[in-house]
């Protein structure tokens, strides 16, 4: 049985071992568990230890459904559009065939993973900045491990905010602040906890310079 507080994986088998998960059962996830993912996100990084961020949990089928409808919108304008040339290898798109149908699963689906985490960022709605935010991602990807911990599945998506100021209505989101992704949520009913494929560690790091590399022994 997984322990409501601290579930028994190691760090490092977690980072290995999160891919994004997409295809969700809509059993429910007790409020706890919730609570105790939230809770280990908060404790990654905050520029200037600003804090500045909130945490909407979205449990209501009325509420998902209306973002889902946007959600999907988006991903056809993005996707959905080429799907032939992506699924044929077509055009060369990261993608990939089969992560383009798990990602076409979950957007016609998103609605019913059972919760929805959507980070929010405060007073940034008018920075030119690009990295205005960037650290929030870090207590994201500690929301995601915090899930995988508990056998529970997510994705990091942020097609939403093509529509962000319907999606702000919706939530009641203060002019000020921004959504920064959209996280579904779940107990997988597809798929594994596997490594995620990268591209090989030797090709993207370089020592002391740029494109400077040595042999990994």
């Amino acid at each position: 049985m997984i322990d409501k507080k601290f579930p028994n994986l190691s760090l490092l088998e977690g980072i290995h071992s999160t891919p994004s998960r997409r295809y969700l059962s809509e059993e429910l996830i007790d409020d706890e568990i919730i609570w105790n993912i939230i809770d280990a996100a908060i404790r990654g990084p905050s520029g200037g230890n600003k804090q500045d961020w909130g945490w909407i949990v979205i449990k209501d089928k009325n509420t998902k459904n209306q973002i889902a409808k946007l959600y999907l919108e988006s991903w056809n304008k993005s996707y959905g559009n080429r799907r032939d040339s992506i699924l044929n290898n077509l055009d060369n798109d990261a993608l990939g065939p089969r992560n383009f149908l798990s990602a076409e699963h979950l957007a016609n689906h998103i609605s019913d993973a059972p919760v929805w985490i959507v980070p929010i960022l405060r007073y940034i709605s008018k920075s030119k900045s690009p990295i205005t935010g960037s650290s929030i991602y870090g207590a994201i990807q500690n929301l995601m491990l915090a899930a995988r911990a508990y056998g529970i599945g997510s994705t990091l998506t942020a097609l939403h905010t093509a529509y962000e100021e319907d999606v702000k209505k919706i939530l009641n989101i203060p002019d000020d602040a921004m959504t920064m992704a959209l996280i579904p949520l779940g107990y997988p009913i597809k798929g594994k906890w596997s490594q995620p494929k990268r591209k090989p560690v030797e090709s993207v790091t370089y020592w002391e310079l740029w494109n400077t590399k040595k042999n990994r022994i």
